[in-house]
């Protein structure tokens, strides 16, 4: 039997720089035929909120405050879903300017670009964020002479299992596996897995396998195919693919992969040259093939992500200050631009 009540309707949130003119977090109505965005509500109670994630339970938007003191705040979806409140004051993160944030078994992860470092907020059972937790900081280094002085945390993400929390170090060319200590919520090393030097990797999808994973590099356009043993908690890197064609990778630095629901195609968000890359993946997922890339509708596309469907892909276009989307080519994996929302230094966009 069908449930009689209605389903909720999908929504999209766009996270922006209040630093830079963006109006916050703003929350917008998603046309279930054409994907469409229209906005519903915006807040500046968070600053800077550079990146979004949800609860599991949907009710909960978490957002980190990209500021030099770094801070993550949780707003509530369950009474309003299209007016969010902030539940309670950000909590500092012990970290400076945290770019991505994840949730894993119960705790809030951010990953701090500033200060090269990861930091683990125990949440409670309603889901909301208790003090400041543990903090995990990397150390080392890498041969690029100003953005790999020293460690800069990217991104921080779940595997597909739940057991392990992988972070992506920019600085360090390296991606870190950890587990969590149950007990006190710290991240405990696992081990330090070294990319191509240089080459600055920024953010990491998964397979929807859950044995491959990708990690986009920033410093070089190239994303590197890796091999993912759960059981074992190992990242062996297989080889690099271009995301872009040769002799067009200067002054363009990648932003982040995603990967199509059916493990056919990935696509790369490159700044600067302002395109998304197409990627046929074999299916092994070991290769990765450079197949097209079309404009990405605006300019500095910072964050790439498809919709609930995995039909359409949405830009968010920071400094052209808009949000992108794209009808996606079930066949050829090529998007095609369909429309675009206004919002002043976007910089993520979350579905839910």
């Amino acid at each position: 039997m069908g449930s009689s009540r209605a389903a909720r309707p999908v929504r999209a949130y766009i996270g922006s720089f209040t630093s830079a003119g963006g109006h916050g977090i703003t929350t917008a109505a998603v046309d279930p035929g054409s994907g469409a965005l229209t906005v519903l509500h915006v807040t500046d109670e968070v600053a800077d909120p550079s990146f979004l994630a949800l609860a599991p339970r949907a009710d909960l938007l978490y957002a980190v405050s990209e500021t030099a003191h770094g801070a993550a705040a949780a707003l509530s979806l369950a009474a309003h879903p299209d007016r969010r409140a902030v539940l309670s004051a950000a909590v500092p993160v012990r970290g400076h300017a945290p770019t991505h944030l994840a949730v894993a078994d119960g705790n809030l992860l951010t990953a701090n670009y500033g200060s090269g470092s990861v930091t683990t907020i125990p949440l409670r059972r309603d889901g909301t964020l208790t003090g400041p937790g543990h903090v995990l900081r990397h150390e080392g280094s890498g041969p690029h002479p100003e953005r790999q002085k020293e460690p800069h945390a990217h991104a921080v993400l779940p595997d597909p299992t739940g057991r392990w929390v992988l972070s992506v170090d920019l600085g360090t060319d390296s991606v870190r596996v950890c587990a969590l200590d149950p007990a006190g919520s710290a991240l405990n090393l696992h081990r330090e897995v070294p990319l191509r030097p240089g080459s600055g990797p920024r953010h990491l999808a998964f397979h929807p396998r859950g044995d491959r994973a990708y990690v986009i590099n920033e410093l070089a356009p190239t994303v590197t195919a890796c091999r993912w043993d759960a059981e074992a908690g190992e990242l062996e890197p297989l080889g690099e693919t271009a995301v872009l064609p040769d002799g067009d990778g200067a002054g363009s630095y990648p932003s982040e992969v995603v990967i199509a629901p059916d493990g056919r195609f990935a696509w790369a968000a490159n700044r600067g040259h302002d395109s998304l890359a197409v990627l046929a993946l074999d299916t092994s997922g070991d290769r990765a093939r450079l197949v097209g890339q079309v404009p990405c509708g605006g300019h500095w596309p910072r964050h790439l992500t498809l919709d609930p469907s995995g039909r359409r892909l949405y830009a968010a276009n920071e400094r052209s200050g808009d949000v992108t989307w794209f009808d996606v080519d079930p066949a050829t994996g090529l998007p095609r631009r369909a429309g675009s929302l206004a919002a002043p230094a976007a910089s993520c966009v979350v579905f839910g």
